[in-house]
């Protein structure tokens, strides 16, 4: 983690060229120095944060002053940050027979705030949680009686939880955990606190700072997507050639214990939709073995994506996991106990994230934990699935070494799409695949859900959904367009975007096609498309050229009136 005095360095250094983000920061208490380090640890992730900073304790004026500096500055992103100790302060004031409705009523402040930020401004609001105060008045018998202070931050805290879950466009940053982690003596310092109205010390700041910008980062498409296993005393202790199957380290005695529960945490993560692979240097039927025999393995070879196990260099294996996987280094962590494995890679791989494991096992998740590597502000049911999807991809590459026609190979899939607009059910999944489309999107704007919402009810725009399915399995859904209808005889082509799973199908011809269909069936001449570089977009530069699109004003226009369908292999299903 980086100090505060390393955050306050990146203030100095050149933000040309990064991802420029509107924020505003709200507190009830002093957060000069959280500004600095949010701006400082955002340059690390490649933003700008451009932070407009209320002052102090004028959250609610703000808030409800529709003519405040707020409204006028029209942030992309709200952080709000209302301390518990301040909210300890209003509980302090109140009368006996009101401390039970301290919760009730904040909560009914919040609601309030966040309906008044998201009709007015339409930005993502980030809202810390509540961090715990004991004020030692009833003792441990606090959780037992409601209108005692511990009672109620606790119940706010739930209840918080309970709030957000609803809302796509309400994020919670937990500072709660951090406290946690540093202990109440490190988190608030009283006489600081007294002195300078802050209740963050400065050993915590650049904590709070990574917590936010982890979920900053996430809206604006930059998460990890796959971890890479190292096996020999990174999954399991011991080493599997040497030792052999039952002398391995795994299980619930001893330093096993350790491994297991290290092995059940993979788990979790593959099971929320993280990639997993491995990379070992050992024969590989002998790297699986423990996988496919071992009584105590928490993790098999069905969880495993890609599984790579030969006496290559662990970068050139990395480079193969990833051109099987298709997704950007930098959406890639490997963990592997060895330091020395651990530099080549770092060296020799960019953007790829590398943690620092600790010499003992037994520290491995704390230390992990405390890294956030895997933060998300999504989770969809298809997102389980993505082992299995990557498994099948797999098969398919087989499949096409024996062929000597790509058009046999493509008919032989048999596929089929299914295509709807946006609706309730696919609502997370398009949001979530705007957010993780980093590649193949012609314009890469990302989306929360209650866009998605607004934009499936808006009459000027026409959205599409696509699925993909085969002999093999389905892909779910992998394609999004959004028309604009700009003009009474033009379409712009507001988002185009697909998951690179499924390229090199002729899924782009079977889209073109059916996005002109709909232009003619509606009276519409031409589609507009536009091309927005980023660092992750290069490979559809030339995407509506390709597809026969005509430049013209820094745009791509095609005559749908003198369109011939595309060949592909692609059939709607019904």
């Amino acid at each position: 983690m980086a100090t505060f005095a390393e955050l306050k360095k990146n203030l100095k250094k050149d933000y040309t060229g990064l991802t420029a983000v509107k924020v505003a920061l709200l507190g009830d208490s002093a957060t000069q120095l959280l500004s600095q380090a949010l701006r400082g640890a955002a340059w690390a992730e490649g933003l700008d944060l451009q932070i407009w900073e209320a002052d102090f304790n004028q959250v609610e004026r703000q808030v409800f002053d529709e003519g405040s500096e707020l409204y006028e500055y029209e942030p992309q992103i709200v952080i709000v940050f209302q301390s518990s100790h301040k909210l300890l302060g209003t509980y302090n004031k109140l009368k006996p027979e009101a401390y039970s409705s301290l919760a009730s009523n904040r909560l009914e402040l919040i609601g309030n705030i966040y309906s008044q930020l998201s009709s007015k401004l339409k930005a993502k609001i980030i809202y810390f949680n509540y961090t715990e105060i004991d004020d030692a008045v009833f003792g441990n018998y606090a959780g037992k009686i409601e209108s005692s202070f511990l009672f109620q931050l606790r119940k706010l805290n739930y209840e918080l939880m309970q709030f957000a879950a609803p809302f796509a466009d309400f994020f919670l940053c937990d500072i709660s955990s951090v406290q946690n982690r540093w202990g109440k003596n490190n988190f608030f310092q009283s006489s600081i606190y007294i002195n300078t109205e802050m209740v963050l010390s400065m050993e915590v700041i650049p904590d709070v700072a990574a917590k936010t910008v982890s979920l900053i980062k996430t809206m604006y498409g930059r998460f990890n997507k796959c971890v890479i296993l190292d096996l020999d005393n990174t999954t399991w202790g011991g080493i599997i050639g040497d030792d052999g199957l039952e002398n391995i380290q795994v299980g619930s005695l001893g330093i096993g214990k350790a491994f297991t529960e290290f092995q059940y945490w993979v788990k979790k993560l593959k099971n929320r939709g993280i990639i997993l692979a491995v990379c070992s240097k050992n024969t590989e039927s002998i790297a699986k073995e423990p996988f496919e025999k071992h009584p105590d393995m928490v993790l098999h070879l069905e969880d495993i994506a890609v599984f790579v196990a030969n006496w290559e260099t662990k970068v050139d294996n990395i480079r193969h996991i990833q051109a099987i996987l298709n997704i950007g280094f930098d959406s890639m962590v490997f963990l592997d106990d060895n330091p020395f494995e651990r530099n080549i890679v770092r060296e020799n791989i960019k953007g790829i994230t590398v943690p620092e494991l600790p010499e003992d096992p037994a520290e491995y998740l704390e230390y992990l934990y405390s890294l956030n590597l895997f933060e998300t502000i999504s989770f969809s049911n298809e997102d389980a699935e993505r082992t299995k999807q990557y498994q099948v991809e797999a098969q398919r590459t087989a499949l096409l070494k024996s062929f000597t026609s790509e058009d046999d190979f493509l008919q032989n899939l048999q596929m089929v799409s299914l295509v709807e607009p946006f609706n309730k059910f696919n609502t997370p999944r398009v949001a979530q695949l705007s957010q993780r489309s980093n590649q193949f999107n012609l314009r890469t704007v990302r989306y929360i859900e209650s866009d998605i919402e607004a934009i499936g009810i808006d009459e000027s725009y026409a959205p599409f959904t696509f699925t993909l399915e085969d002999k093999f399995g389905d892909n779910g859904l992998i394609c999004i367009i959004i028309l604009k209808k700009e003009s009474s005889d033009t379409l712009f082509i507001e988002t185009w975007l697909m998951s690179c799973r499924v390229l090199k199908r002729g899924m782009e011809n079977f889209t073109l096609n059916t996005l002109v269909n709909y232009a003619r069936a509606n009276g519409f001449k031409y589609l507009k498309g536009e091309y927005i570089p980023t660092a992750k977009n290069e490979m559809v530069k030339e995407h509506y050229q390709k597809l026969g699109f005509e430049e013209k004003d820094g745009y791509w226009m095609l005559d749908a009136e003198n369109y011939t369908d595309k060949k592909c292999f692609i059939t709607t299903k019904n």
